[in-house]
Protein backbone atom coordinates (compact mmCIF):
# COMPACT_ATOMS: atom_id res chain seq x y z
CA UNK A 1 0.00 0.00 0.00
CA UNK A 2 1.62 3.47 -1.17
CA UNK A 3 1.30 6.59 1.61
CA UNK A 4 -0.95 9.37 0.69
CA UNK A 5 1.35 12.55 0.69
CA UNK A 6 -1.38 14.48 2.22
CA UNK A 7 -1.83 12.05 4.87
CA UNK A 8 1.02 14.00 6.91
CA UNK A 9 -0.82 16.95 6.26
CA UNK A 10 -3.96 15.58 7.45
CA UNK A 11 -2.52 14.27 10.66
CA UNK A 12 -0.97 18.21 11.10
CA UNK A 13 -4.60 19.68 10.43
CA UNK A 14 -6.25 17.39 13.05
CA UNK A 15 -3.59 17.80 15.59
CA UNK A 16 -4.53 21.44 15.54
CA UNK A 17 -8.06 20.61 15.07
CA UNK A 18 -7.57 18.76 18.03
CA UNK A 19 -5.98 21.41 20.23
CA UNK A 20 -8.51 23.84 19.03
CA UNK A 21 -11.05 21.52 20.10
CA UNK A 22 -9.04 20.99 23.63
CA UNK A 23 -8.71 25.03 23.87
CA UNK A 24 -12.67 25.75 23.30
CA UNK A 25 -13.02 23.69 25.67
CA UNK A 26 -10.54 25.11 28.31
CA UNK A 27 -12.15 28.89 27.58
CA UNK A 28 -15.86 27.47 28.16
CA UNK A 29 -14.66 26.14 31.61
CA UNK A 30 -12.86 29.18 32.41
CA UNK A 31 -15.78 31.22 31.35
CA UNK A 32 -18.19 28.93 33.54
CA UNK A 33 -15.60 29.32 36.53
CA UNK A 34 -15.55 33.00 35.62
CA UNK A 35 -19.54 33.31 35.38
CA UNK A 36 -19.87 31.29 38.80
CA UNK A 37 -17.08 33.91 41.09
CA UNK A 38 -19.05 36.79 39.49
CA UNK A 39 -22.83 35.77 40.51
CA UNK A 40 -21.00 35.25 43.83
CA UNK A 41 -19.25 38.44 44.18
CA UNK A 42 -22.80 40.11 43.11
CA UNK A 43 -24.87 38.28 46.03
CA UNK A 44 -21.80 39.52 48.56
CA UNK A 45 -22.13 42.81 47.29
CA UNK A 46 -25.68 42.63 47.87
CA UNK A 47 -25.44 41.53 51.46
CA UNK A 48 -23.21 43.68 52.27
CA UNK A 49 -25.35 46.78 50.69
CA UNK A 50 -28.35 45.42 52.75
CA UNK A 51 -26.17 44.87 56.24
CA UNK A 52 -25.19 48.89 55.28
CA UNK A 53 -28.69 50.31 54.50
CA UNK A 54 -29.83 48.57 57.91
CA UNK A 55 -26.38 50.14 60.02
CA UNK A 56 -27.33 53.04 58.26
CA UNK A 57 -30.99 52.84 59.45
CA UNK A 58 -30.23 52.21 62.79
CA UNK A 59 -27.52 54.90 63.03
CA UNK A 60 -30.27 57.34 62.18
CA UNK A 61 -32.51 55.87 64.71
CA UNK A 62 -29.94 56.44 67.54
CA UNK A 63 -29.34 60.09 66.06
CA UNK A 64 -33.41 60.75 66.15
CA UNK A 65 -33.58 59.73 69.66
CA UNK A 66 -30.47 61.58 70.94
CA UNK A 67 -32.15 64.24 69.74
CA UNK A 68 -35.07 63.72 71.32
CA UNK A 69 -33.16 63.54 74.51
CA UNK A 70 -31.37 66.51 74.04
CA UNK A 71 -34.60 68.61 73.21
CA UNK A 72 -36.25 66.73 76.26
CA UNK A 73 -33.51 68.12 78.55
CA UNK A 74 -33.85 71.68 77.15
Amino acid sequence: MTENPLSPALETVQTQLDQLIANYQAVLSENARLTHSQEQLRLEKEHLLAQSAAARTRVEAMITRLKALEQAHD
